[in-house]
């Protein structure tokens, strides 16, 4: 049995995220996708309210659970007794950063491997913080997200 953990603040889960998910589900037995408290990122969205979009985005996934955390991933992979660690690279900019995280979790946790995987071609150019600009200033971002995360956005900005 391999489990997968795929880490992100998900702020919001965006549908490359999900692309991310559904595939790593059907290579790994378990998707544990662990959504980061990441204060110093200043979630637009609260730990719980992240943690509840994620489950509802992929609710249709068996083998996915998700969960909060808020300790140094390395240490969260291990007491999940996962073996692999899972991140999306959606262009080239972003794999300097992922090797070097990569790197650092493999001295962390010496047993833990990391996997890259890219979104669809149609999903590549999304990011949670394009959605949260877009929502803000009242853009349609319903092909984008899960419906249940457009709603939830569109509640969000409507209080603000």
């Amino acid at each position: 049995m391999t489990t997968v953990v795929y880490p992100g603040t998900f702020d919001p889960i965006t549908n490359g995220h999900t692309d991310l998910i559904e595939r790593a589900g059907k290579l790994f037995n378990t998707v544990i996708v662990a959504v980061a408290y990441s204060p110093k990122k200043q979630p637009l969205l609260s730990l719980d309210e992240r943690v509840e979009l994620v489950r509802s985005a992929t609710r249709h996934l068996p083998n996915v659970t998700v969960t909060g955390f808020s300790n140094l991933l390395a240490e969260f992979v291990v007491q999940q007794g996962a073996t692999v660690i899972l991140r999306g690279l959606r262009a080239v900019s972003d794999f300097e950063y992922e090797f070097q995280l990569a790197d650092m979790n493999r001295r962390l946790a010496p047993t833990v491997e990391s996997v890259f995987l890219t979104p669809a071609n149609h999903l590549s150019y999304i990011s949670s913080t394009l959605i949260r600009e877009i929502a803000a200033l009242g853009g349609d971002i319903t092909e984008f997200v899960d419906p249940v995360v457009a709603e939830a956005l569109k509640r969000k900005f409507a209080k603000a």
